[in-house]
């Protein structure tokens, strides 16, 4: 099969966990870009890539680049692609623009233009076109253009690959599964210890990270892809790729707890974790955290997302983080705390000295990523042993 080029889109700050991620997965020519990953693979990579890769939210197979000098130069130049070769008159397509340039403001517009361009081509060779289908089409075609340079791909993955299809319900401000995966990566959690979100809402950390500690592919649970609607679907191809993955999973001889006080985001932890067959290495609690400590001796690694913006208008932001300090201080011993937060104001009320911190974006807001050593009785006492 022969190799083409590929690009993985990711968020904001992953770009090197992503190269990494593909690297590993046995990706060639691996070049970091911004919120992207470029890399050189084969049709089975590609299948491989979307259901094996963590921290990418689509795989795009570029198609062309040409440079575009006004709408009717891009009309021209989509025009003469040989659409026919990728789809059928009677098929459907949906396309999505981004626009990073002076000369050519509106990525709708940029669409419309595609979009006109390929039907009417079908329409002067076939004498009848493709219809537009923006939920489920046969070819989903991204248009990208930087200044004057235009790129043409087709996107492989179809809805983000953040849409793992174990969630059937979240809570108020739910965490994406890839920034989830990507923090639980941050974090250094390798599945050799104890894992705790203590606030755990829909339970989205934790699902990710039972399967990074797992090895189990995050997206085996998908309904669709969009290659599986392209004219060169191998289904044979697919499933030995599935089978090579799922043999590759492995134990976890670990405990894997989750804390909500919420009642609600409980049961939606509960009906997720079992939505995606994770249940016999995480438990969900009824649990306020402040109100806990720590069981056993064992290192534990803890990853949370604290309540923020609406959620905690209801809740006087200093105290809330002076608890979440006290609480690790004297109930939470041999612990490496890890917390996301946009709220700056909050964490300088924790109360205690992060030893990393590591700027993230979690949607449109600047985030940081901070990790609390709580150590075994005192420090000093560490040192002299």
């Amino acid at each position: 099969m022969e190799n083409f080029n590929m690009v993985a889109k990711t968020l904001f700050g992953f770009e090197e966990l992503l190269a990494k991620e593909l690297t590993q997965l046995g990706a060639q020519e691996v070049k970091t870009g911004v919120r992207s990953v470029s890399f050189v693979g084969d049709k089975g990579f590609m299948y491989k890539a979307n259901m094996a890769l963590r921290t990418a939210i689509k795989i795009l197979k570029p198609l062309k680049t040409f440079h575009i000098k006004n709408e009717q130069d891009l009309y021209d130049k989509i025009y003469k692609i040989p659409w026919e070769n990728y789809m059928s008159e009677n098929g459907s397509l949906a396309i999505n623009a981004t626009v990073h340039s002076d000369k050519f403001k509106h990525s709708q517009y940029i669409a419309l233009k595609t979009k006109d361009a390929i039907v009417d081509r079908f329409r002067d060779i076939k004498g009848t076109r493709p219809n537009v289908d923006l939920r489920f089409p046969d070819l989903k075609i991204n248009i990208h253009i930087d200044r004057q340079t235009c790129t043409v791909s087709f996107d492989s993955s179809g809805e983000s690959l953040h849409r793992r299809g174990y969630k059937t319900a979240t809570n108020i401000a739910p965490i994406n599964e890839v920034l989830a995966a990507g923090l639980v990566m941050l974090s250094g959690w390798d599945g050799q210890s104890d894992f705790m979100d203590p606030m755990c809402g829909s339970g989205t950390i934790l699902i990710e990270a039972a399967m990074i500690a797992c090895n189990i592919p995050p997206n085996l649970m998908r309904k669709e892809f969009a290659f599986e609607r392209w004219q060169d679907w191998d289904v044979d191809l697919f499933e030995k790729i599935e089978e090579s993955l799922l043999s590759k999973t492995r134990d976890f001889h670990h405990k894997m707890v989750g804390y909500d006080k919420s009642p609600s985001a409980v049961n939606k932890a509960i009906e997720n974790v079992k939505n995606a067959h994770l249940e016999e290495f995480i438990t969900i609690k009824h649990e306020d955290f402040f109100k806990t400590r720590k069981g056993g001796d064992e290192h534990l690694h803890m990853l949370f997302n604290p309540p923020y913006g609406e959620r905690l208008e209801s809740l006087n932001v200093e105290e809330f983080y002076a608890n979440i300090g006290t609480t690790l201080k004297h109930g939470y011993p041999g612990t490496n705390a890890w917390l996301i937060t946009s709220n700056m104001e909050g964490l300088k009320h924790v109360g205690l000295r992060p030893s990393r911190k590591i700027k993230v974006f979690n949607g449109k807001l600047e985030a940081r990523l901070v990790k609390y050593e709580m150590y075994e009785g005192s420090k000093k006492a560490k040192k002299s042993n």
